[in-house]
């Protein structure tokens, strides 16, 4: 009962200091609301558990070649059946490889991204249905039907749901196929597709070249443990077969390529992408309630040196220190219950917000959603933050209690004070500064991105998915391209028409490292493995329509075709590389990859025509890039329709068109993701961008709470000080001069808390640089921007106090004590 008599005091205590409750609240409710939001994006990303059976038994390997910069290499159908037969830590293997089908019979047609499995995936997997049945065993085999499965995504958003669609057959390219079942919701891992179909449906996974091809690799592995067996084992046998199987097939393993085995369990995989990121914003949240209860720190402080007088007479009729403290609990948990209860409601937009930003990086963050979680996260930060606040103010000392030197004390009590109230300032910088320099290296390095040359033209060449089906001849491909060419360029306001491979920076990774090659009259130092180089297959005119020079001799024209002498036209780095300022046309390139003969590519010698000016058409950082092109009819293209429009035509407005148009010549092709070049690296920029937004918006806020605790500090010293100021003016000192000291006091209060902040940060780093390899150290520039903002703020906040101060009337602060 006595505590509850303690509440009420509280309220009625605090119901008198309005002003103060409804900062400490807002400021509490931004730390406690954002901390709860991002533990619960982090609760359902990183902690949930999968919807897989038995999700601890379930492994993802890996094969890696690292020497050829290759993070996942996959594996091949010949290299599956070695690791089948020999490894007995896993019961079984799942495979899965994700490729693209042009879908006709649910709606427009529509290219889907698929995924091609085995009879065992589902069983390994751990998933069921939610209506239907999954692919098992008896949908393996070449005689077998073809058939499909929904993702629930795909099905519930794009499809409405509709039960009615098992059974229907679609077309997936030039093969039918039966929708057999809908996938329960579970994590779409190795990539996020629409479909998942049964191996007959894919032609190419069929082929002798892809069954028999230990370089064709397009394969991921799942297994399930055996029992008794735990991921050590399996990881320590599969090392042990895979070295096995290098040595027998010494031509699939390149030593320079370096290739390896690993396996991790599947949740570990899943959340690796996003554990780095959604870790330093938990950081970040961390440091914003820090900044938080500092300020509140300072207020809880200044209110104290108020009460001093209130808490002694207290004490001296008999109130122990446990009494007192009580009371001290009671006011700090009303606050910051409130701030508690306020930073819950705030939070739960907040976590939708995050959860957008979350699935850049983690495709488990697109369904959540606000569950208890945020409030016991809530209520526990509330009574962490209640306890600390509680024994934030100094009790009466002895003699206070017995009635002595109240007055006389003062003084000393505010000097004390004084003191914490700086602490907790500089507290407030040091943290800021290190989510402002966080923020300042995200946008710098963000601008940096923006302001690169990418060597295209951005603005005017609109990028359109067009594909086919590899099944088709290539002449009969090349074929329906000129057509669509010849007649998307009779429209007004187009300057030329072209296709290529890929869309820079979309497509990134398609053909992985790139095929290795050789050139007439290159000679490869000892132990040397053959160069590697992107590529490319484009129309007559391509460079001229992304404005990409060509320096030297010329470009492919409508003679260079099947049948035709063989051409290519290559980079500036592959000139240089391969022929050293020696004359590089008219000699020949051959492609030497092993991977070659198993996807078409013809190994024959092909004339060099002409050398392009380098552009990077993988990485938002530009660097060197080796590619060979070569001309449309010649090899295989992936159908990329580029638009060049006219300097006053609106890209946009031809997508329309366009699409009638490839309509009325083939009813069932796909037209797709239109976008201009410079929407399309907007696009890739995406997650840099939204990195830098919500850094940005943690820094914001953290700088928002900081200068509101700075004035309060200086405000504190100028009201503590005034009978100091007073004796000064009257002595002769400038008004000035009082103002100048305050200032000066900020700056100093800013410049400890950059310096603090700084030595916190580098062991912060260094720490996290121990778990996290992608952890690094701001440079001058963002140290810097971060530095000068918080002088800046500090010296915006001590503006207030100081003419406070330079304002002092000398008669009343003289008869003041």
């Amino acid at each position: 009962m006595s505590f509850l008599s303690d509440i009420r005091f509280a309220l009625r205590s605090l119901a008198r200091a309005r002003g103060l409750v409804i900062t400490v609240v807002l400021t509490l409710a931004l730390g406690i609301g954002a901390n709860a939001a991002i533990f619960t994006v982090v609760q359902g990303v990183l902690l949930k558990p999968l919807a897989n059976r038995d999700e601890d038994r379930l492994v993802y390997i890996r094969q890696s070649a690292p020497g050829a910069h290759v993070e996942n290499a996959a594996f091949s159908i010949p290299e599956l059946r070695d690791l089948q037969a020999s490894v007995k830590s896993l019961t079984a293997f799942g495979d899965f490889s994700t490729i693209e089908f042009t879908m006709v019979g649910l709606g427009d047609p529509r290219v889907v991204r698929a995924g091609v499995v085995g009879g065992s995936y589902f069983e390994v997997m751990g998933l069921r249905p939610v209506i239907g049945r999954l692919i098992d065993a008896t949908d393996d085999g070449p005689q077998a039907a073809g058939v499909v499965v929904l993702t629930h995504r795909f099905w519930s958003t794009s499809l409405a749901s509709d039960p009615t669609l098992i059974g229907k057959t679609v077309r997936l390219g030039d093969r039918a196929a039966t929708i057999i079942g809908v996938l329960q919701p579970s994590v779409p891992y190795p990539s996020d597709t629409e479909i998942i179909a049964n191996v007959v449906t894919s032609p190419h996974h069929l082929d002798a070249t892809m069954v028999d091809g230990r370089v064709h690799r397009m394969t991921e592995l799942f297994g399930r443990l055996a029992p008794g067996a735990d991921v050590e084992t399996a990881r320590a046998e599969l090392r042990a077969v895979h070295a096995a199987m290098k040595t027998a097939h010494p031509e699939a393993y390149l030593a320079s390529d370096q290739y390896a085995i690993d396996a991790v369990r599947l949740r570990d995989q899943i959340t690796s992408s996003a554990r780095t990121v959604l870790l330093v914003l938990l950081a970040a949240a961390g440091l914003v309630f820090v900044i938080a209860c500092a300020n509140v720190a300072n207020l809880i402080l200044a209110r104290s040196v108020r009460r001093e007088g209130e808490l002694a007479v207290r004490a001296a009729l008999g109130a122990s220190a446990a009494a007192l403290r009580r009371t001290l609990l009671a006011e700090s948990l009303v606050l910051c219950g409130a701030g508690a209860l306020l930073g819950v409601l705030i939070a739960g937009p907040m976590v939708s917000v995050l959860a957008r930003y979350a699935s850049r990086f983690s495709v488990r963050a697109l369904d959540l959603s606000v569950d208890s979680s945020l409030l016991y996260v809530g209520a526990g930060l509330a009574l962490i933050a209640a306890v600390l606040l509680a024994f934030v103010p100094r009790l009466p000392s002895s003699d206070a209690a017995n009635g002595l030197g109240v007055a006389g004390s003062s003084v000393r009590i505010t000097t004390g004070t004084n003191r914490r109230l700086r602490l907790f300032a500089v507290t407030q910088i040091a943290a800021c500064f290190v989510l402002l320099a966080g923020a300042a290296m995200l946008t710098t390095t963000l601008l940096k991105l923006q302001a690169t040359n990418t060597g295209f033209n951005m603005r005017q060449v609109l990028a359109m998915h067009v594909p086919t089906s590899f099944e088709r001849p290539r002449r009969e491909v090349a074929d329906f391209y000129r057509e669509i060419i010849r007649r998307v360029e009779a429209l007004p306001g187009v300057e030329r028409v072209v296709i290529g491979t890929v869309v820079p920076w979309r497509d990134a990774g398609t053909f992985g490292p790139g095929f290795q090659f050789t050139a007439e009259g290159y000679a490869k130092a000892n132990g040397e493995e053959d160069p590697r180089a992107r590529f490319r297959t484009v129309s007559p005119g391509f460079f001229a329509a992304l404005g990409v020079p060509i320096i030297a001799g010329r470009d492919f024209n409508d003679d260079d075709r099947e049948g035709s002498e063989p051409v290519v036209i290559i980079s500036q780095s592959v000139a240089q590389r391969m022929f050293s300022g020696r004359d590089a046309l008219n000699r020949n390139l051959m492609w030497t990859d092993p991977v070659t003969k198993f996807v078409g590519i013809n190994t024959a010698g092909r004339r060099i025509i002409g050398i392009a000016a380098d552009v990077d058409d993988e990485n938002v950082v530009p660097g060197p890039a080796m590619t060979v092109y070569h001309p449309l009819g010649q090899e295989f293209v992936f159908g990329r329709l580029f638009v060049h429009t006219k300097a006053e035509a609106d890209p946009y407005a031809l997508v329309a068109p366009v699409t009638k148009l490839i309509r009325d010549l083939a009813p069932d092709q796909p037209v797709e993701r239109a976008a201009t070049l410079e929407d399309v690296r907007a696009e890739v920029l995406a997650p840099d961008r939204l990195n830098a937004l919500v850094f940005g918006g943690f820094a914001g806020v953290a700088l928002m709470i900081a200068v509101v605790g700075v004035a309060g500090v200086l405000a504190f010293s100028v009201s503590a000080r005034t009978r100091e100021f007073g004796v000064r003016l009257a002595i002769g000192s400038e008004p000035r001069q009082l103002l100048q000291g305050v200032l000066g006091e900020g700056t100093v209060i800013a410049g400890a808390g950059i310096i603090a902040g700084a030595l916190g940060g580098l062991l912060l780093a260094w720490v996290a640089g121990g778990y996290f390899a992608s952890v690094k150290l701001p440079e001058a520039l963002p140290l810097g921007l971060a530095a000068v903002v918080l002088v800046g703020a500090a010296i915006m906040a001590s503006l207030v106090p100081a003419a406070r101060a330079a304002r002092i009337d000398v008669m009343q602060a003289l008869r003041d004590e």
